[in-house]
């Protein structure tokens, strides 16, 4: 239900026989002002609490109801309001403000009235303060986080001097305390830290004469034309200079014609030319149903219908709409799981008032642990209520933004555009290798099929080493590269808790190094083998034949194989040795089978691939043996064995990642594990509980809902 001064109340029922409890939150939308986010925040917000009042498994006795005015994004006017809210009826259980002044008036004044404060659209690093503001949360990540990707970028790029020039506002001045203590932690230095107010020029000229390279910028869209002129003007652009700057301009923000500068559109264009952006990701681009049931697409399409039709770009808080949504959730969520706590102290949601500090605690820890998958990805709060988030890094590339990668804060991990995170965290080295065994082990099928009709008896005996060695590296190297990812995942998740921590770092060189070994001894034991007792030619004499007809001839078949003197020796430590591995390989893959790992996410894959090669292999081998006098059904069963094997582990482990890279779906089902840390701390048999709870809430609430059907059936009945 939704209400303003001049809303009249909307409400949807979720049982004809009585109306649910209404629980208040009181809202302030920015509709106007500095930052109008509330023309796309308030819809989507609507949105959510529409969906949130018609589930039956979320708050089912209870209606959420929001009483918002317009702030204006102004301290001042927030005053006033905020005293409407807290002393007209009815009480409010949580308060949602908007821009970060006015978050911070709401969030300080809150301690005194025992309320919790869910802000959508504050990034001010001032509010990451508990001391200060013991009761706030906010779905839209802290500034701040712009600076752990931007150290990151700073390593990588081993850059150990930066510059640095803000504008003096109490945003960027807090921005930069917190950069500054995290380059001091990584041992790089701010060399030259410069500051302006309205005017860059000055700022810009000291940057220049201090021979400033690496620089941040931390200024509003307005400033930055003003400090990009004056770049333009000092020569304080090009190859030599790489330039930080937020990622929440406006795409063309630097072609935006602006009569506080005096330079043109093509100079700015120039001036702008390769600067790195960073930007807080604020829609989920997976396709992915999360709490709301709704994918990201989905959410903007019926906020696109919902706004009517108005241009987004135009529309102040659309960016920031995702965000919006998934605080309304977080708060039914929340809400939800502070039902049956409260009930076993004898207390509930509607016995809430401004004096009391238990429900508000309980309400508070319930924020604390959440931990769903929303329209703007995973949503998680820090320790300091802060919502923990990724970071889009960009690069202006020929006059547009091009995505160069992201960053994610609660791992640590920088990974590049190009390189896609799902198959990255596969080893693509790894899967190299796999590749190029199996296109070996293809190879050795033309050779498998040259006998002495093609080729001359003194050249037969290199078609049979090629073969030898054609199949016996593939084979080391495909399998070889599998067995290795496998024998990963089994050591380390077999390994005690102590243990286990310390080997979940993956060295990639060590899983190179395991197939190296592989490789060696394939190649040490073919060179001794072909040293000590090559490959030669032998011919099979089978009984003669007559020929059909009246010829007066007998033909004695023949066939050559490829032998040595002590075939059968050699051929049983071989199959002895990769039989062996064949088996190991099958029994880790079943150790392994519920394991899950992001940092090798197709080991289910892997261990499919390895069943089918270990069974083909099995049988292959000693029918091949049986059969060895038939050269027409030897070979067909080998080659086949041989190309059945190579495609389905290429299928198996390949298809998927191709597909992931057509649809460019990023993050999938392992990756979104990634988000899931933060601060939650529900184990599983409190998620077992609180299903089984919602589970038995909503059978109750459908038995409910028949005796109401029954009741009316019978008093309809009556009537006639």
């Amino acid at each position: 239900m939704i209400r303003n001064q001049n809303h009249m109340p909307l409400s949807h029922h979720r049982c004809c026989c009585r109306e649910n409890i209404q629980l208040y939150i009181g809202a302030l939308f920015p509709m106007s002002g500095g930052w109008p986010g509330g023309q796309a925040c308030l819809p989507a917000a609507q949105m959510a609490l529409d969906l949130v009042n018609k589930r039956t498994d979320i708050l089912p006795d209870y209606e959420l109801e929001l009483i918002y005015y317009d702030s204006m994004c102004d301290p001042g006017e927030a005053t006033k309001l905020l005293y409407d809210l807290l002393y007209t009826e009815p009480i409010k259980i949580v308060l949602m403000p908007g821009c970060s002044s006015v978050s911070t008036l709401v969030a300080e004044a809150a301690r005194m009235w025992n309320l919790i404060v869910l802000s959508y659209g504050s990034s001010s690093p001032a509010l990451s303060n508990r001391q200060r503001f013991p009761t706030f949360f906010r779905t839209h990540p802290s500034a701040t986080l712009h600076n752990p990707t931007r150290v990151q970028l700073f390593q990588k790029w081993k850059w150990t001097k930066i510059a640095t020039i803000q504008q003096t506002t109490e945003v960027f001045t807090s921005t930069l305390d917190d950069l500054e203590q995290r380059v001091k932690e990584a041992g790089i230095e701010i060399s030259v830290r410069q500051s302006f107010l309205t005017d860059p020029a000055v700022a810009v000229k000291n940057l220049k004469r201090q021979d400033a390279r690496i620089i941040v910028g931390l200024f509003y869209e307005t400033e930055a034309r003003k400090v990009f002129c004056e770049v333009y003007k000092e020569k304080l652009y090009g190859k030599k200079y790489v330039w930080f700057l937020i990622g929440w301009y406006a795409d063309n923000w630097f072609k935006i014609k602006d009569p506080s500068i005096n330079c043109t559109v093509e100079q700015m264009t120039e001036a702008v030319e390769g600067h790195v952006t960073t930007e807080i990701v604020m829609l989920n681009p997976e396709t992915v149903r999360g709490a709301s049931n709704l994918t990201s697409q989905e959410f903007l399409a019926q906020l696109m219908s919902k706004l009517g039709g108005k241009n987004p770009e135009e529309t102040g808080g659309f960016q920031e709409a995702p965000l919006a949504y998934d605080a309304v959730w977080a708060l039914a969520l929340a809400l939800n799981k502070t039902v049956g706590p409260l009930k076993a102290k004898g207390r509930r949601l509607e016995d809430f008032n401004y004096n009391n500090k238990d429900i508000t605690a309980e309400i508070y820890r319930a924020l604390n642990t959440s931990s769903f998958e929303g329209v703007s990805g995973h949503v998680v709060f820090d320790a300091q209520g802060s919502r923990m988030a990724w970071t889009l890094i960009e690069q202006l590339q020929g006059g547009s933004y091009k995505k160069i990668g992201y960053f994610d804060m609660t791992k640590g991990n920088l990974s590049w555009y190009g390189n896609d995170r799902y198959i990255q965290n596969s080893q693509p080295y790894l899967n190299n290798m796999t590749a190029v065994g199996c296109m070996m082990a293809l190879a050795a099928v033309f050779p498998l099929g040259i006998d002495g009709l093609h080729v001359r008896n003194s050249q037969f005996p290199v078609v049979c080493q090629f073969r030898l060695w054609l199949l016996g590296l593939g084979f080391s190297l495909a399998y070889g590269s599998m067995f290795t990812k496998i024998w990963w995942v089994h050591t380390v998740f077999t390994k005690k808790d102590e243990k286990k921590d310390k080997r979940k770092h993956l060295e990639p060189w060590k899983l190179y190094a395991t197939v190296g070994v592989l490789l060696v001894i394939d190649i040490l034991s073919l060179m001794i083998w072909q040293i000590v007792d090559p490959l030669h030619i032998t011919v099979e004499k089978f009984t003669k034949e007559a020929p059909k007809g009246d010829v007066d001839q007998l033909i004695e078949p023949l066939l050559q194989h490829c032998s040595s003197e002590k075939m059968n020796t050699w051929l049983g430590v071989v199959y002895g040795y990769k039989g062996l591995l064949l088996l190991l390989g099958i029994f880790l893959a079943y150790e392994t089978k519920s394991v899950s790992t992001e940092k090798i996410n197709d080991h289910r894959a892997v261990g499919m691939a390895i069943y089918n090669v270990s069974v083909l292999c099995m049988i292959t081998a000693p029918v091949t043996m049986i059969l060895s006098s038939k050269q027409d059904a030897s070979f067909a069963f080998a080659s086949l064995a041989i190309i059945f094997s190579v495609y389905i582990t290429l299928v198996v482990l390949f298809v998927p990642k191709m597909r992931r890279l057509i649809t460019r779906g990023e993050w999938q089902s392992d990756q979104q594990e990634t988000m899931k840390t933060g601060s939650s701390t529900n184990n599983n048999d409190e998620e077992k509980s609180r299903q089984l709870e919602r589970e038995n809430k909503e059978l109750q609430k459908i038995i409910q809902e028949v005796l109401c059907h029954l009741h009316f059936v019978q008093h309809t009945v009556e009537d006639v």
